[in-house]
């Protein structure tokens, strides 16, 4: 029995994904298999870590310090054969945060600023909210694949209002983990006509067999200027709360800029928390990553298996990295709030919708495999019995 096979009750932990389900979904008796974050425990490592930095009772303003951004250094250089400076880091409450503050620093008020959808819906309200217009390049499905439309891409990045581009990768929710030569057209693109990317990668260590992150910032030292990485240990070792995400922004003046405008918000000090378990995190936590996606991965093989044998009419967008299934229920021929109805009230499952992620995403649900087996086990019955039943 893995450690991952454990049901750990996470009621009355304040739990977005537990406690919360119920407001958030108006609906009663739901399973949560929504929101991205897992329901195992973190690495022994980080808990021990957070364990002594309680026991010495005194919480006051904390600051990270030269072993936070060297514990950075060192796994992006171990895991993902990219060497950076210390300057080049900036430590932001979050990946969203630091989206919003990207496109308020860079661009201006009633500029264009580039999505892939059906992706992460931020992406859209950061923009939006920022009285920012977005401009949709959205993806192609093909044969149970996306890809980019570079195309379309291409032309709209022509347009002179068009300053930013938001990049996803590996791409949340479809799946895709973007190659090299997919990345450099786009890098290149977007170096043509003056447009900056900020690339959220804050997947990039939940990588399948087969398949290769690639940072965009690892291409050339002119993509790299043209770039702002967003990291975080968050998703890889479910470190959510902990609020604390890493952006690497290799220009000098992009991350003074980045800074002013951080300093703005009065953003200067994180919680002792977050410092402590970034830290235990890379430096420890690589063992328990390994054996997290040895454990995911027959999770997914489970689900696969599961939806061709008793569910053929759901299609299965088959991730090449993250822990989130993108599922194509268009064969039901429902319309999305028929979908959305049938979900929550009939099979009884608390499930992203796809529409929320853009047009592209009708028709779709995601769903979030990091947890016990069991558990997915039970919201694949629930989902049979009621397809079952109609």
């Amino acid at each position: 029995m893995s450690v991952f096979d454990e049901r750990i009750n996470r009621f009355d932990t304040h739990s977005v994904k537990w406690d919360h389900t119920d407001t958030i979904f108006e609906k009663e008796n739901l399973l949560p298999m929504w929101v991205a974050d897992m329901d195992f425990r973190a690495p022994q490592a980080v808990i021990d870590a957070l364990t002594k930095r309680i026991q010495h009772g005194i919480f006051g303003y904390s600051m990270p310090t030269e072993d936070t951004k060297g514990a950075v250094q060192s796994w992006l250089s171990r895991r993902h054969n990219w060497s950076i400076e210390q300057d080049w880091i900036v430590f932001t409450p979050g990946v969203v945060p630091a989206l919003s503050a990207a496109v308020n620093t860079y661009t201006n008020k009633g500029e264009k600023v580039v999505i892939q959808s059906p992706v992460y819906y931020p992406f859209r309200d950061m923009v939006e909210k920022s009285e920012r217009e977005v401009v949709d390049n959205p993806l192609i499905k093909e044969n149970g694949k996306y890809a980019m439309d570079f195309d379309d891409l291409e032309t709209k990045l022509k347009d002179p209002e068009v300053t930013m581009l938001l990049l996803c990768n590996p791409h949340n929710p479809v799946g895709r983990v973007w190659k090299e030569d997919e990345l450099r057209q786009l890098a290149e693109l977007c170096l043509a006509n003056d447009v900056l990317v900020v690339s959220d990668d804050i997947h990039f260590d939940l990588i399948f067999k087969g398949y290769e992150h690639t940072l965009l910032s690892t291409l050339s030292e002119e993509i790299a200027a043209n770039t702002i990485t967003c990291i975080a240990p968050s998703k890889t070792f479910n470190l959510a709360g902990m609020q604390l995400s890493t952006i690497i922004i290799p220009d000098e003046k992009k991350r003074e800029q980045f800074n002013v405008y951080m300093g703005k918000l009065g953003l200067f000090a994180p919680s002792p928390f977050g410092i402590i378990a970034v830290e235990a995190a890379y430096t420890h936590g690589e063992k328990w990553l390994e054996e997290l996606m040895e454990y995911l991965q027959g999770n997914l093989s489970y689900l696969t298996q599961f939806i061709n044998e008793h569910l053929p009419e759901i299609e299965v967008i088959e991730p090449e990295g993250t822990y989130l299934v993108w599922l194509d229920f268009s064969n039901l021929s429902m319309t999305h709030e028929e979908l959305e109805q049938f979900v929550q009230e009939e099979a009884k499952l608390a499930l992203d919708e796809g529409y929320i992620f853009g047009e592209g995403g009708k028709g779709f649900e995601r769903i979030n495999i990091a947890c016990p087996r069991s558990v997915l086990q039970e919201g694949l019955e629930r989902l049979e019995k009621a397809l079952k039943s109609k």
